[in-house]
């Protein structure tokens, strides 16, 4: 059974828990609270893990993998069905292109670390980093609507009527858009895709909800 360290809220290791669900793999989860303690990812036990001092990381019985993308890829090469990746090459690669868009163009900008640093070093206050963290997300989410009708095979999901990798990647950043209150009507081919997903037993499972570190609703 694999060992997957997460954090209720992280995107990443939401991408990772949406990925194990769809390819029915069970796993031990491991919560790395990313705030308690000035953030258990800096304690040296996991930093021994991880050095990078981040969620998501993945433990089989031989080996770690780190970053969210390349577990999903290891997942992907390890366990080939369900596929979360189309069968032609072209389709992998608009799939990764949409997967890579979150994963690298919108996220990184907008993550603890980015936001942290904007605060306790630019000193900017609650007001500025929400600013900071809708504007991010408004151009990120403009391209990324565009992507996904573009070259579409169309379906209920980014590519096709199967949900794979790219939906890995787009509903842990819809959920933290609507988490900060940003405006979502302009985009509704993302908000489609995403309701579809949601509808779907894996997506609730892997949801920051569901987890057993998220905190009891009030």
């Amino acid at each position: 059974m694999y060992t997957l360290y997460t954090y209720f809220r992280s995107s990443a290791a939401h991408r990772v828990r949406i990925g194990l669900a769809l390819k029915g793999l069970d796993y031990h989860a491991v919560p790395v609270h990313l705030l308690r303690g000035g953030g258990e990812q800096h304690a040296a036990a996991y930093r021994r893990r991880n050095p990078a001092g981040l969620v998501p990381l993945l433990e089989t019985d031989a080996f770690a993998v780190t970053q969210s993308l390349a577990i999903l890829e290891y997942l992907e090469e390890a366990h080939p069905q369900p596929p979360l990746l189309p069968a032609d090459a072209r389709g992998r690669a608009r799939v990764r292109a949409l997967a890579l868009h979150v994963a690298c163009d919108i996220h990184p900008l907008n993550n603890l670390r980015v936001l942290r640093y904007l605060q306790d070093e630019l000193g900017q206050d609650q007001e500025h980093r929400d600013a900071w963290y809708r504007h991010w997300i408004a151009l990120g989410f403009a391209a990324l609507e565009r992507l996904l009708c573009s070259d579409s095979p169309g379906g209920r999901y980014c590519h096709g009527d199967v949900p794979g990798l790219a939906d890995c990647c787009l509903v842990p950043q819809v959920a933290n858009a609507r988490r900060l209150q940003c405006p979502l009507d302009a985009y509704p081919e993302i908000l489609r895709i995403d309701a579809n997903c949601r509808e779907r037993d894996e997506f609730r499972r892997a949801a920051p909800e569901a987890q057993p570190d998220a905190p009891a609703p009030a």
